[in-house]
């Protein structure tokens, strides 16, 4: 529109200028783009594949490329281990995790004291210690009214990753409660809900998509921590590995067959980050 005799000029809001990133142009400061993502890990194959071909000196004894197609479906197939690991140590963790952090809330001193102190020993000790313990611990089978149950060395590995997890999803579900303010409490005590009924159906539901992020952000960092199973002589992802070098006993492999085995878990591990960040901008988790 034209402006007339009588009107007076209307200053528009300044737009917003871009912010500086700190990791040059092109690069986010909090994420990767899914573009930026697929770049890395194929100048990552590069780099390895090129690394792997100056260790030969120029002059392969064998095609590199077949031998990594021989033992890749192979590390594959224990990369996939892996994460059965990570999913049955996550469910069996987090169901345990959250009847301790329910604990650590209760208004029994007893409860709410031994949920406590569960939850700051399993949360603060090394995860590779808690493994060797339930490793040597437990029997290798235990007998039941008659009945002889096997415990096969992954099923106490499972159980071993599961107490660190039990124990940040306990405070996880504490965490949550917890930043719900003292205000929907209060409403709901003077509309005469019980206690249960304030937990269960106003708490908890606003808790819970707060908890999502962190709770997905721990499981990212269980599937990598799976790889300690191999410390123990599971056949993983890293032992089927080291069978790989052993049995092809050439050093210029070590770097191809690793860095696909990083490349597995980086594929897997990423999209759960850009995921937990989109949870975070939805739930407004930070607000």
């Amino acid at each position: 529109m034209r402006m007339g005799k009588t009107d007076l000029p209307v200053l528009l809001p300044q737009r917003a200028l871009p912010q500086p990133t700190e990791w040059g142009a092109g690069f986010s400061t909090r994420w990767m783009t899914s573009r930026q993502a697929i770049v890395l890990m194929l100048v990552t194959g590069l780099l390895l594949a090129g690394s792997a071909f100056a260790q030969q000196g120029g002059q392969p004894r064998a095609n590199l490329a077949s031998l990594l197609v021989k033992w890749t479906p192979l590390v594959f197939s224990g990369f996939l281990f892996n994460l059965l690991v990570s999913i049955a140590s996550m469910m069996i963790g987090t169901i345990a995790g959250i009847i301790l952090g329910l604990g650590q809330i209760s208004l029994l001193a007893p409860v709410r004291g031994t949920s406590w102190l569960a939850t700051q020993f399993f949360r603060n000790a090394p995860w590779l210690v808690l493994l060797f313990f339930v490793m040597f611990l437990l029997p290798f089978q235990i007998t039941i009214w008659g009945i002889t149950i096997p415990l096969p060395a992954w099923l106490k590995a499972i159980l071993g990753l599961s107490l660190p997890v039990m124990a940040n999803v306990s405070e996880i579900v504490r965490g949550g409660i917890k930043s719900i303010p003292a205000g929907q409490w209060e409403s709901a005590e003077s509309l005469a809900f019980s206690r249960r009924q304030i937990l269960w159906q106003i708490i908890l539901p606003q808790a819970v998509k707060r908890m999502i992020p962190p709770w997905m952000n721990l499981y990212a960092i269980l599937t990598m921590s799976t790889t300690l199973i191999s410390i123990v002589g599971i056949q993983d992802g890293m032992t089927l590995v080291k069978g790989a070098l052993v049995a092809e006993g050439r050093v210029d492999l070590y770097l191809p067959l690793y860095g696909a085995l990083l490349l597995m878990f980086f594929c897997y591990c990423y999209p759960i980050a850009r995921w937990t960040q989109s949870l975070e901008r939805r739930f407004a988790v930070n607000a």
